[in-house]
C-alpha cells in the first residue's frame, strides 16, 4: 500500500524527490503519512479533494483484502 501511495503521488508532483511516505501499522489499522513539497500539495490534493479521495479509495480496497483498515494523511 505505501508503494502504491508513493508511485501515484510521484506521477502527480512537479518534485518526485520530495515525495517521501511513512507507515506505521497495528493489528488492524495501517497509518499512512504522505509528504510531499509545499508546491505540490495542490496537485496530490486535487480540486475539491477528489485526487486525495481517489488514491484512498484506491489503497482501502487493497486493504479489505487483508481485512485491515487505512488511513491516509497529506502533509507538507
Amino acid at each position: 500500500m505505501k508503494e502504491v501511495i508513493k508511485v501515484i503521488a510521484k506521477a502527480l508532483v512537479d518534485q518526485p524527490d520530495e515525495v517521501l511516505v511513512a507507515q506505521s501499522s497495528t493489528e488492524r489499522t495501517v497509518h499512512l503519512q504522505l509528504t510531499v513539497a509545499p508546491g505540490d500539495m495542490g496537485k496530490v490534493i486535487g480540486k475539491h479533494g477528489k485526487i486525495a479521495n481517489a488514491m484512498r479509495t484506491i489503497v482501502k480496497a487493497a486493504a479489505v483484502k487483508d481485512g485491515r483498515r487505512v488511513i491516509v494523511d497529506i502533509d507538507q
